[in-house]
């Protein structure tokens, strides 16, 4: 076996680990049995769960065994972890449908990635679980103050954590045991803000069945602009692409910051650590660099042939060079409504590119506003068939989101 722990640990992937030396032995001297979990609270994945899909993907191909457990029961109760309040609950026909999405998207990542991995999915032991008996047989190797100590549980006492939440803890370490116990699987990554859930699970093992496991989390990915990952003007890059379009998609990683690229092309793409080193070399084009990023990361999720797709558009858009704007966010208005005219304002919320039209306002006075390539001057423009070009409008907020609207 390769030294994988190595490799993630070069590529940004460790934060804590149980105990490293035994890991490290475990990886390099056997196959491991591994698990990752993804509660189905939507009907699509984030680039959020990105980072535990590579790193599965690369122990996968290093020879482990990967397994991806869907939460179908554990999204009942909604996990407290980085929540300020407590999730919507969902009906179980919901939490069903959302979980076969998120199981195609998942065995789809590790087909395109060159690697396997098993799904799961907890309602199958957690829903016919008995409370009584889990109480009396798990429950009572819970430390309720040592629960407490956990930072999830802490930040969450101050807004509130019910009852039902309080037991999240529990099952996620009873889906550990059962996975041990069924499939022999020694080893449970996740986020940093999943340790003290990973850690109960250890130690739950540890107790039930005097066995050693381990647990790895990895740093809670930030951009150095501040803002959240995964999020945009127009809220969470789904991986769906009719919750964002992969024009989208691909612009958000086209425009992260210039600090981030090196370590974004390190988590989210499988490209070599020396081809990454000379793409982000000091004499490297940035912009090259970020679009190899977006499209890389665009190639795995939606296929290669959408990534050239909008790679064109965004290039034509960006350059004004009249190429092939198929793939950009695309919304109809009709001719005739426009020949009157519509306040700018009103086209900047009708487009998406704002979310509201104070929103508009703002990017109107900030001057960051235009109409293929004429500036919006004020809030009171109006934008009618005068502004056209070939019925057709290149409508621009700053300087990386495009709308193009088509009259018809």
């Amino acid at each position: 076996m390769s030294d994988v722990f190595d490799l993630l640990s070069s590529r940004g992937f460790v934060s804590q680990v149980t105990d490293e030396g035994a890991l490290r032995k475990a990886l390099t001297q056997s196959r491991v049995s591994l698990y990752a979990g993804f509660d189905p609270t939507g009907t699509s994945l984030h680039i959020g769960h990105l980072v535990p899909l590579y790193a599965m993907a690369h122990l996968a191909r290093a020879g482990h065994e990967a397994f991806a457990l869907v939460g179908g029961g554990t999204a009942s109760i909604g996990d407290p972890s980085g929540k300020t309040e407590m999730r919507k609950m969902l009906t179980v026909s919901q939490i069903d449908a959302n979980a076969t999405a998120i199981a195609n998207q998942i065995q789809r990542f590790f087909s395109v990635a060159g690697a396997s991995a098993r799904i799961v999915n907890n309602a199958d032991w957690l829903r016919a679980l008995n409370y009584i008996d889990f109480l009396r047989d798990v429950g009572r190797h819970f430390s309720v103050n040592r629960m407490l100590s956990f930072e999830t549980y802490k930040m969450r006492l101050e807004t509130g954590l019910s009852f039902i939440e309080f037991n999240y803890q529990l099952l996620q370490s009873y889906d550990y045991l059962v996975l041990h116990r069924k499939h022999g699987v020694g080893l449970q990554i996740g986020g940093d803000d999943q340790w003290g859930n990973i850690v109960a699970g250890v130690d739950l093992i540890r107790r039930m069945d005097s066995a050693e496991v381990e647990g790895m989390t990895f740093p809670l990915v930030t951009r150095a602009d501040g803002k959240k990952m995964g999020k945009s003007e127009k809220g969470a890059i789904f991986l769906d692409p009719e919750l964002c379009s992969p024009y989208d998609f691909f612009q958000y990683w086209r425009n992260v910051p210039d600090q981030d690229v090196e370590k974004f092309l390190k988590l989210y793409t499988f490209l070599e650590l020396d081809d990454i080193a000379a793409i982000v070399d000091p004499g490297a084009d940035i912009n090259r660099a970020k679009e190899r990023l977006a499209w890389e990361v665009t190639a795995l999720i939606h296929g290669e042939e959408e990534a050239a797709s909008v790679q064109a558009a965004a290039r034509a858009a960006f350059t004004g060079s009249g190429g092939n704007l198929d793939a950009m966010p695309r919304t109809d208005f009709a001719k005739a409504d426009m020949e009157s005219g519509i306040p700018a304002v009103d086209l900047l919320e009708r487009t998406g590119l704002v979310d509201s039209r104070s929103a508009a306002r703002r990017l109107i006075a900030q001057g960051g506003a235009r109409v293929n390539d004429r500036k919006v001057e004020t809030i009171d423009d109006v934008i009618d068939l005068s502004w056209a070009v070939d019925d057709h409008l290149i409508v621009r907020a700053g300087k990386k989101r495009y709308h193009r609207v088509v009259l018809v």
